[in-house]
This record gives C-alpha cells, structure tokens and sequence, in this order.
C-alpha cells in the first residue's frame, strides 16, 4: 500500500513510500481509506510547528472515512463493508478525561490517516451517516466535532441565542451549519468580500468585513446589544476584539491560533462581566456519535471546497496553508 510520511518537517519533505497492508490483531479493524480531509493542524504538524518533538517518520493527518475490509479476533460490533470514520481521540470515550486520553490523538503522536489502509480499534471508528459520501463523511472527527463541542458540550446554545463565527475555514463554516439546527442566530466577520454572499446563503445575517473595520468588537456589541458566543479561531489575532462582543456572562469557545498563540489582552472586561473562555479540543468519541447522528437526521451536508486526488497532497496542504478555501479541503484516496 501507499501511505505519506513526514520524513522531515516541510512540506516538501512529505514522500509517499511503500508499505505492507496490516492485519488487523485482537479488536481490530482493517478500514481501506477512501477519503482524508484536511485541518490546520495538519500544516503545522507537517511544519514542525505543532510538536517538533512527534516522532518521526509520522504519517500525518487526523481525519478519514473508508470501508472496513477484515476484522480481528473477538470483534463482534462491526462486519466487513460497513462505512466508518476514524475517531481523533479515540481513547476520551465521553465526558472529562485526563491528558494522556486528550493527547493519543490520530496524525501525531500516533500515525495518521493519509494512507490507503489503516488499522484502527474497534472502538476508534463510528458509522458513516447515511445521507453523506466518503469525501463528506471524512470532514467530520475533527472540524465538525469541535463545532458541535464548542455549541453543545460547552456551549449549551439555545434557540435564540447570538453565535459570531470568524471566517470560512471548516470549522466556522460547521458552526454555522448546526447553530442553525439549535434555532441561533448567526452574525460572522470575514475579510473577504467574495465570500460574504457564500456566507450569507448558508443563513449568516449579518457579516462584518474585519479589513474594513479593524475594530469590529464595537460594532457588533452595538449591533446585537453582545453575543451569547464566539467561535474564536483567530487566537491572539482575534480575542480581545471577541470579547468586546459578548454580553454578560458570554462564552468565548477558543479553538484556533490562526493568528498566533501569544495574546497581551485586557482581562478586567472578563472579571466584571462574567465572561467564559473555554479551551475546545475536537471532543469525544460519544459526542462524535451524537452529531453524526443530528447530521444524519436533519440531512446537513458538509461544504467542501476543493477534492485533489492522493498524489496531489502537496498541493493540497499548500491550498490549506493559503487559507483562501471556503470550507473543506479534502483528498480522494482513490
């Protein structure tokens, strides 16, 4: 089988090398891999700056979907030929875990997805949603999850509430998506003009161009009266302007570092109003399920911005470091 290795950091360094199909051992599942999608993570990992110490070769890539083809002993859950997506953290089952659960994590430490085949536990993949293909399916355990954990798991939103999204990336774009499924309303800063309709179709009300209007925070608060909550990507970019849009006792959910991971920012507005800013990480395995199956029953439909085929993953982690795409960036396993 053909698989990409991180042989050193750069995405220049990443050459597909040759490597015998597993057999999967004792509750194991064989899956072939029909899909990856892309997140920013991946980048920085294939960069060196993510972890320099992951050990290395690593294959990189968190998120897949594909067929499970021959089982392990004593597995009783799966059959070959079901359709299943591989968990990011497939040891933090549900609610709290400890850090050693939060850091076994697919695409470093452990081997990733960009490989034809791959073994995984039988507890490391939930079914594919009916109503989505192995390219839609592969944008969920990552980008999805960590929307609908940021809205649901932390976030408790609720029909009315005020949700300010950043940008187009996959997990804007998800939050977007299943806000609306909640009853919330919708408001984003982009600094794209182009995609400002895009947004607009997928039921934003109200979009604020960042390029424009540097200071945005203002504006919003006195738009909205303050957000319930932020989807935060940006990091030290972005979050003190985000706080300056919240209403009392608002969530800020801090999921990106776009814009770097270092923030001088004015913590008194956070004391004297309550404010909340949480840490989301992808999520658990039982949250996974719980979304895979809203997605499947309400029919929403991942937005994927461009598929490139397997030999084309340079370019395809180039277009994600570009940062221009309007959702997902995924690859076609073939």
């Amino acid at each position: 089988m053909k698989a990409v290795e991180i042989q050193n950091f750069g995405i220049e360094n990443l050459s597909i090398v040759e490597k015998d199909i597993p057999t999967p051992k004792r509750g194991e599942v064989l899956v072939k891999i029909h899909a990856v999608s892309l997140n920013f993570r991946d980048y920085l990992t294939i960069e060196g700056k993510y972890n320099p110490n992951y050990k290395l070769p690593l294959v990189p890539c968190s998120d897949s979907s594909g067929e499970i083809i021959a089982l392990g002993e004593d597995v009783i859950k799966w059959k070959t030929g079901d359709k299943v997506m591989g968990v990011f953290a497939p040891d933090w089952v549900s609610g709290t875990t400890n850090t050693q659960s939060i850091r076994s994590t697919l695409g470093g430490p452990n081997p990733g997805t960009l490989q034809q085949y791959r073994v995984f536990s039988e507890n490391g993949v939930i079914p594919l949603p009916s109503n989505l293909t192995y390219i839609e399916g592969s944008t969920l355990p990552c980008a999805a999850l960590t929307a609908w954990s940021a809205l649901t798991e932390f976030g408790k939103t609720q029909p009315g509430d005020i949700i300010l999204t950043q940008g187009s990336g996959g997990v804007s774009i998800f939050a977007i998506q299943l806000a609306s499924l909640f009853g919330a309303k919708v408001i984003a800063i982009s600094g794209s003009e182009e995609k400002e309709e895009k947004l607009k179709q997928l039921g934003v009300s109200t979009i604020i161009n960042y390029k424009k209007n540097p200071k945005w925070g203002k504006e919003i608060k006195s738009l909205t009266g303050g957000v319930d909550h932020v989807i935060d990507v940006g990091g030290s970019e972005t979050l003190e302007e985000s706080i300056k849009t919240l209403k009392p006792f608002g969530q800020i959910s801090l999921i990106g570092i776009l814009g770097g991971s270092m923030a001088n920012i004015n913590l008194l507005p956070i004391l004297m109003q309550n404010i909340k800013i949480q840490g989301i990480l992808v999520g658990s395995k039982s949250a996974f399920e719980s979304m895979s199956r809203a997605i499947e029953i309400n029919n929403l439909r991942p937005i994927i911005n461009h598929v490139f085929s397997f030999s084309e993953h340079r370019e395809a982690i180039r277009s994600l470091k570009s940062g221009s795409q309007f959702g997902k960036i995924c690859i076609n396993m073939g």
